[in-house]
């Protein structure tokens, strides 16, 4: 079979299935599979493709159709311009939380040499960007989870990043200039009701309790006692959650100059307030 029929047969194949953007998928799929670029897949579209990799793309169209999103089966997502390692144990990078770094960097570029906490790090996409778009920060990131570290320090190709296993604040010793953080905060009810590809990311970069809020309780309560005085909170929040959010930040009374950012769709994003 040669490119042309395979792509074909695969791109109606995902059709059938509801699978979005299957055209793009499809080629992007097979680029991976053969190990060429896009451009060379149209340019030889009518090149026979050998069984075995006939066979092995076809696992991997297999995999789209159940819901595995295709940074998973491809290992890698951009982020911010860069190429960031992804597998099953980390959260896929998504262009909304760019927001989130760019007005981080912002902050950062007011410091002479700040310290810079990211939690719940996952591929470590935001605490590698802010050391790699900065010259002056001194980052370190954290996690709960053992693989997802693992992920995040193979990306860290530099060296740029300190990464912490911890459970929140655990086991943080220091204070901080920034602390950054896109927390798990969808709903526990509402994740059965995602995707199937969201479903597949790790449930516990997803679940942010029953309310959506727990970890921003954790964080807005906790933070104070790690930053530096006059220290920035900068957090990503769910679309529906700014309000909320903004709430327990002035509950706790720890905090001030509330300012809200919006993500390139207009959908409410970052929150960044500066500790008292």
């Amino acid at each position: 079979m040669n490119i042309e029929s395979l792509l074909n047969k695969a791109i109606l194949n995902l059709k059938e299935n509801e699978i979005e953007d299957p055209i793009s998928k499809a080629r992007r799929i097979l680029a991976f599979t053969l190990n060429v670029s896009k451009e060379y897949l149209l340019i030889n579209n009518k090149k026979e493709v050998a069984n075995d990799k006939i066979e092995e793309f076809n696992k991997y169209v297999d995999k789209l159709i159940n819901g595995v999103p295709i940074q998973y089966i491809i290992g890698k997502q951009y982020f911010m311009g860069f190429e960031f390692n992804v597998n099953e144990n980390v959260l896929i990078p998504q262009p909304d939380t760019e927001i989130l770094v760019e007005k981080t960097i912002e902050i950062v570029k007011m410091y002479e040499a700040p310290k810079v906490l990211d939690l719940c790090t996952g591929s470590g996409a935001i605490a590698i960007s802010i050391a790699t778009l900065t010259h002056n920060a001194k980052v370190f990131a954290s996690d709960i989870s053992k693989e997802a570290l693992e992920i995040a320090k193979m990306n860290d190709k530099k060296n740029k990043v300190t990464f912490i296993e911890s459970d929140m604040f655990k086991h943080i010793k220091e204070k901080f200039d920034i602390i950054v953080s896109n927390p798990p905060y969808i709903k526990t009810e509402e994740i059965k009701t995602l995707s199937k590809e969201v479903q597949n990311e790790p449930i516990l970069a997803l679940d942010g309790g029953q309310d959506g809020l727990k970890f921003y309780r954790n964080i807005i309560e906790n933070s104070y006692n790690y930053l530096t005085s006059n220290g920035y909170l900068c957090l990503e929040i769910g679309e529906d959650q700014k309000e909320k959010v903004i709430d327990i930040i002035r509950k706790n009374k720890n905090y001030a100059d509330i300012k809200s950012y919006k993500d390139l769709n207009g959908n409410n994003r970052v929150l960044i307030c500066k500790k008292t």
